[in-house]
């Protein structure tokens, strides 16, 4: 029989890592690992999407094993899904369907950006936070303790937010136990129980639970010259039914958007279904505008820097900084690796590097030392006028001499007179791993909202620029998943113009069946 003479089956797993420029991915500095592993093992059950679970008469003994029907379906859905890797995106960008803007409401919502996303058949709004620290999209649902979604809670809303219901969805599904991103499977009692899922962020105390479930993201495709497509992809979503500490109190109350690495990211899946590159892009401005577009490379003439593994894997998104500079002069010893966040208010530096740079800073500033009572920087500087004095820039050198210059790193505190003092914004960490968050606390607007934007707006490619910050005290705001072992700041700062190109490390699964069989068999 075929099966009795098959050999082995041989995975050859290639990681692309990530390097952002132009459009091909840099192999500098990957590996390349290769293993041998049964074909009818559990561990290439796994692989192949087929669950372990459905036994054939005994325990333990998967039915695939017979090459049954299902084994051969499964083996044509993974041709079907390296084809479509092989033939490239269907869509050059993607974005929410009520538009690629963002905004940030400032100190009302927790300094984050956010961005209004449909979610269901028929589509349902959400304000969701967006987070590159962490993977999964999330929305109030079903809620036993969530935040309040009335609009005269918040001063900067006059509209409701929604509550999700999937049973109101027709294309929503229960993602049960068995299924593969279950984190939670083996403590399951079932296998076809609902699946459930516990995050815990960085800050403490904050987290959110619930019920997993499958639905449909709406987004839209188009640009300038061209009129706008509306696609539909399947998505998993975070039935949040219980969450704690800052998602209580104003940060994310509709939800959070995770951008992370995971597979069960949004932009892991529209680049798994063949529908854009694996890669996104976000732009956020000093008056809280901002855009955001899946697929998105960026500009061919942008500056790059590669991403580096965590404890051997591409977790998040950890990079390089080989020195900091203040002003014109960069201390010696001050390389470190920072974990880039869009979910968090500060940044954080490892604690010698953290010494070095504020000693540097301090010598470069013409201003008294202060303190100012409930806030949380170590070097303050007490003003002089009513303006903001001259202070020096803060540099972060990466590798190939590109660099990110942060004009006027500090926080400013203002009074009724007009400036009061300023604030170095960066906090040490007791890590090793830094972490650059993306708030630019500039001069504080109230903005109205009345409901989510009409139609779409243009679509601009992003560009990478710096401005100048300003603003007042608000209380950190985080997203962000927490490690296994913590590792990273919670909250961070850097005020700047941020823009964040990410292109997730394509992860390509080459399933290559190496099998010898009898040639009476007539089976190739």
């Amino acid at each position: 029989m075929a099966a009795q003479s098959a050999r082995l089956l041989v995975y050859f797993l290639m990681a692309a890592w990530l390097a952002v420029e132009n459009e091909y991915i840099a192999l500098a500095s990957t590996t390349l690992s290769l293993r041998l592993i049964h074909r009818f093992s559990d561990e290439a059950a796994k692989a192949l999407n087929f669950s372990p679970l459905e036994t054939n008469g005994s325990a333990g003994v998967s039915s695939w094993r017979n090459e049954s029907k299902d084994y051969y379906r499964v083996l044509l859905s993974n041709d079907f899904h390296r084809q479509k890797m092989k033939l490239g995106a269907h869509y050059q960008l993607l974005f929410p369907s009520q538009g690629s803007n963002t905004v940030s409401f400032g100190n009302d919502f927790g300094w984050l950006h956010y961005a209004w996303i449909d979610i269901g058949t028929p589509n349902v709004s959400f304000l969701v936070a967006l987070d590159t620290g962490s993977d999964l999209l999330w929305v109030p649902c079903d809620c036993i303790q969530c935040a309040p979604l009335t609009g005269a809670y918040y001063s900067s809303l006059d509209i409701d937010l929604n509550e999700y219901n999937p049973s109101d969805s027709s294309s929503s599904k229960h993602l049960s136990c068995s299924h593969q991103l279950c984190e939670s499977g083996p403590n399951c009692k079932s296998p076809k129980q609902q699946c459930p899922y516990n995050i815990n962020y960085y800050t403490e105390s904050t987290s959110s639970s619930g019920l997993l479930v499958e639905d449909m993201l709406n987004l839209a495709s188009g640009s300038d010259n061209t009129s706008n497509t509306s696609v539909q992809a399947p998505v998993i979503i975070g039935c949040g039914m219980k969450q704690s500490g800052g998602y209580l109190d104003g940060v994310a109350p509709d939800g959070l958007l995770g951008l992370g690495l995971g597979e069960i990211s949004v932009p892991s899946f529209l680049a798994k279904a063949g529908l854009v590159r694996n890669s996104f892009s976000m732009c956020f401005n000093e008056d809280g505008s901002g855009r955001i577009f899946f697929g998105d490379l960026g500009l061919a003439t942008q500056q790059s820097t590669p991403f580096l593994p965590l404890n051997g894997t591409y977790k998040t998104y950890i990079v390089g900084v080989e020195s900091c500079c203040i002003g014109n002069s960069c201390p010696k010893l001050t390389s470190f690796r920072a974990l880039i966040d869009s979910g968090t208010s500060f940044t954080f530096l490892p604690d010698e590097v953290y010494e070095k740079i504020v000693k540097e800073f301090d010598r470069h500033v013409n201003a008294t030392r202060s303190s100012f009572e409930g806030y949380p920087w170590k070097y303050c500087y007490k003003s002089s006028s009513q303006e903001l004095p001259k202070v020096p820039s803060v540099t972060l050198m990466f590798p190939l001499n590109n660099s990110f210059v942060v004009h006027n790193p500090v926080f400013i505190i203002n009074s009724n007179q007009g400036v009061d003092g300023f604030c170095l914004a960066i906090q040490p960490t007791g890590e090793d791993i830094g972490t650059i968050g993306r708030q630019d606390l500039g001069d504080s607007k109230t903005m109205s909202l009345t409901s989510p934007p009409d139609g779409t707006p243009s679509n601009p490619l992003p560009t990478m620029q710096q401005s100048t910050p300003g603003g007042r005290a608000v209380s950190p705001a985080v997203a962000g998943r927490a490690p296994a072992k913590p590792s990273a700041a919670s909250t961070q700062l850097i005020s700047s113009r941020f823009c964040l190109l990410r292109l997730l490390p394509e992860l390509l699964l080459l399933l290559n069946i190496i099998s010898a069989f009898k040639a009476n068999t007539g089976i190739l």
